[in-house]
């Protein structure tokens, strides 16, 4: 099933990941002097050996290359944005090392040293102005920066000489050393972000302002995003314990749903849902979600949350033994939810936790049956205005027994992506795969075969099965319509044309397979 994560990046999962660029609005010299630092060449880096550039005496606080613009309360974020700029820059330049040292190319593997000793040397000292670096990271500061200088002691020798045998040897001394600054650079940088953390989750904890809260917890979100390994460190340091504290005062009520939102993104990691359950978050989401004075929004991110730590990709959730004493108050607040969600990532949001939660125990089926959960689920799916998009109706392919489910399921199979996007169009396939192998289960019984017939199910199935663009060229597809397909013909031969069943049910399911997946529509 979908995790918050994914459907939020359609509807809303580390140093060489993606950094996220802010647009800063400075004038152009600044701008300039901003993205030179990123492009120097070796010589002039030399030259400079990385000395900050001057301040401005009105700004004392503001540095012009690194931190234009940072005031007050985003000085944090962007000391975050910066590290982590500056870091992706220093990890490029190592991996390149490596490359070129392994094919000997002395010069070059000289040049990069110079370049990342030169930018190491920048990080620490842009940094070292920003911040107090912990008495722990100083040490690691000046391990590193004796490591860049006898790289690049080492590597300029190797340019002096042709000597085969003493380059060899060299090569796997530099090779050592390069791991050991690559490694130690990683932990440099863990330490420094884990510091910059710590002083928003301060920020939380200590701050009594809605204002002052509400962003630091936005710059939080913020970094969520930035991949699973900063989420790792986030929730090594107490991210989820702080967040989860705002959620139980009511005096910060207005916060609920963005600090629950930035609790779903953590969980990602299971050092975060470790952390969940370590402070009885399960039963802290469990009263939001009963709590019918909350808002429908602070009730939809607690349903983020718990679709996101039941995920079935997570390993962790058989820990969650707290979830087991609130599941009927879950499952039935979760349900509610749906039956009353005002639009659609409302519902997805509840529904995707529901599915989740129906394969992490089976006593939440049980209690989905006891609830009429089918007829509200597929009330919900009639409705456009709550399940608008594709992967809301991902959600919904539960057993279909009553409530007109034989014609929802063939609505279904009608499913298209309503743009080139591919997520969209997986999630389409997805649906079609679903309703289908739903039905092909159903028609066990006589009376759901006639029904899917009369409803001219078996039409579609065809047609699903000979146009690939029908079926988003899904492989899956096609092989759960040629199954719902002899399921049919099982219960009712006549219904299946000769020339069809030459084709799709005689033959062996593999060679049916076959010819349908190199059919070619025909446009005439």
């Amino acid at each position: 099933m979908a995790s918050p994560q994914s459907s939020r990046q359609s509807s809303y999962s580390s140093i060489s990941g993606k950094i996220k660029m802010h647009s800063i609005h400075v004038d152009s010299v600044q701008r300039w002097m901003e993205d030179l630092r990123h492009m120097t060449e070796v010589e002039c880096m030399c030259v400079l050996q990385s000395k900050p550039i001057g301040m401005d005496e009105d700004a004392p606080s503001e540095l012009i290359v690194s931190r234009v613009g940072a005031v007050g309360e985003h000085v944090t974020r962007d000391n975050l944005q910066t590290l982590l700029k500056r870091a992706l820059v220093v990890s490029t330049e190592m991996g390149k090392m490596f490359q070129r040292l392994e094919k000997g190319r002395w010069q070059r593997v000289n040049s990069t040293a110079v370049r990342v000793n030169c930018h190491v040397r920048s990080l620490i000292q842009e940094y070292s102005t920003a911040r107090n670096a912990p008495a722990e990271m100083q040490k690691y500061e000046m391990s590193l920066l004796e490591k860049c200088m006898e790289l690049n002691v080492i590597t300029e020798r190797c340019l002096h000489t042709e000597d085969e045998y003493f380059l060899k040897s060299m090569k796997e001394a530099i090779h050592e050393i390069l791991t050991d600054v690559s490694d130690s650079f990683s932990h440099m940088i863990d330490m420094a972000l884990a510091n910059e953390i710590q002083i928003l989750i301060r920020q939380i904890e200590e701050s009594d302002n809605v204002f002052a809260i509400s962003t630091a917890i936005s710059n939080l979100q913020s970094l969520t995003q930035d991949g699973p390994q900063l989420c790792s460190i986030i929730a090594k340091e107490g991210a989820v314990v702080a967040l989860l504290k705002i959620c139980r005062q009511d005096c910060f009520s207005t916060l609920y749903a963005r600090a629950l939102r930035t609790v779903a993104s953590i969980c990602c990691v299971e050092e975060g849902i470790n952390q969940l359950e370590k402070v009885d978050g399960i039963l802290c989401l469990a009263d939001i979600l009963t709590d019918g004075t909350c808002t429908e929004a602070t009730r939809a991110e607690a349903a983020a949350v718990m679709a996101q730590i039941t995920s079935p990709h997570h390993t962790s959730t058989q820990y969650l033994a707290s979830f087991l004493e609130s599941m009927q108050d879950i499952v039935t607040a979760l349900i509610n939810l749906c039956e009353s969600a005002s639009c659609g990532e409302v519902f997805l949001l509840a529904s995707a936790a529901l599915a989740n939660i129906t394969f992490f125990d089976s006593m939440a089926c049980e209690i989905l049956l006891q609830m009429n959960a089918i007829h509200i689920l597929l009330h919900a799916c009639r409705d456009r205005q709550r399940v608008d998009t594709p992967y809301s109706k991902d959600q919904c392919s539960t057993e279909v027994l009553q409530e007109k489910g034989i014609e929802q399921l063939l609505l279904l199979l009608n499913e298209k992506p309503s743009s080139f996007s591919p997520s969209e169009s997986s999630a389409c396939e997805r649906v079609q795969q679903k309703a289908v192998v739903t039905l092909a289960r159903l028609s066990r019984d006589p009376l759901v075969a006639q029904t899917a017939i009369q409803l001219m199910a078996v039409p579609r199935l065809i047609e699903l099965c000979r146009s690939p663009a029908e079926r988003n060229n899904s492989d899956s597809v096609l092989v759960a319509c040629l199954a719902a397909l002899r399921r049919l013909a099982v219960e009712c031969p006549d219904s299946i044309a000769p020339t069809d069943h030459q084709q799709l049910i005689k033959p062996r399911l593999v060679d049916s397979f076959l010819l349908c997946s190199n059919m070619e529509e025909s446009f005439v």
